[in-house]
C-alpha cells in the first residue's frame, strides 16, 4: 500500500484514534502513515492470493485476513500488511483491529513502498516471533520474495517464472506463481528482471 506521513501521536492516542477511524493507518516509531487507495493490479493480485490461500487452508485451524487487520511489530509499531494468515487461536490487543500472532503476512509492493517494504518492514516482522514467513509480491513484473524464519535471520528466496511454486512450509502448502499473477497484465518489461536469489 501507499504510505502517506500525517503526524506523530503516543501509542494510547492511536489505539484510540484508529477505533474511531474508517481510514487505515500504521502507526512507526511515534508517527502516524496513512495507508491510501492503491492500483487494480495490486488489489487483483491480493484477491488472487486470498483466493489461493483460502483454498489451501480451508480444512486448517488457520484463518486468512485481507488488508486492514493490523499486526503488532513492537512497542511502538503498528503495520497494516495486504495479508495476513494467523494459525491456532487468534491472540487481539483490546482492540480487536490488532493481531499479535500472525504466521505469514504479504505485501503487494506499490513503486512508493517497494523499498520500504523489503528492508523496513523486513526487519519489523522479523522481531514479530510468531511470523515464519513473510511473502514481498511485485506488482509491476512476475517476482515473489519468501522470506521463512531461521536460527540466523530470514532466508531469501525468490521467484520469477510461471511454473514456480512459493512454498509455504509453515502453512503446509504452496502457491504458483501462475495463479498468483491470474489475469494480471505487466507493462513493458524489457528493462526488468527476477533478482537473483540470496
Amino acid at each position: 500500500m501507499i504510505v502517506e506521513r500525517v503526524g506523530q501521536m503516543s501509542v494510547e492516542e492511536y489505539l484510540d484514534f484508529v477505533e474511531q477511524s474508517e481510514d487505515w493507518y500504521e502507526y512507526i516509531d511515534g508517527k502516524l502513515h496513512l495507508m491510501t487507495s492503491t492500483k487494480f493490479n495490486h488489489n487483483a493480485i491480493g484477491h488472487n492470493l486470498g483466493l489461493l490461500l483460502g483454498i489451501r487452508l480451508a480444512d486448517t485451524d488457520c484463518q486468512v485476513l485481507s488488508a486492514g487487520q493490523g499486526i503488532r511489530a513492537g512497542e511502538d509499531r503498528y503495520l497494516i500488511p495486504d495479508l495476513s494468515v494467523v494459525c491456532g487461536e487468534p491472540e487481539l490487543e483490546d482492540d480487536s483491529r490488532i493481531l499479535l500472532n500472525p504466521t505469514l503476512v504479504v505485501e503487494v509492493t506499490s513503486p512508493s513502498s517497494i523499498d520500504h517494504d523489503r528492508v523496513v518492514k523486513r526487519d519489523f516482522y522479523e522481531a514479530v516471533e510468531s511470523i515464519q514467513a513473510y511473502l514481498v509480491v511485485d506488482q509491476h513484473r512476475m517476482l515473489v520474495e519468501l522470506y521463512t524464519r531461521s536460527e540466523t535471520g530470514w532466508h531469501l528466496q525468490t521467484f520469477g517464472e510461471p511454473a514456480a511454486e512459493v512454498p509455504l512450509e509453515a502453512l503446509a502448502c504452496s502457491l504458483p506463481l501462475r495463479d498468483i499473477y491470474r489475469r494480471i497484465e505487466f507493462e513493458d518489461q524489457s528493462s526488468l528482471s527476477p533478482r537473483e536469489d540470496a
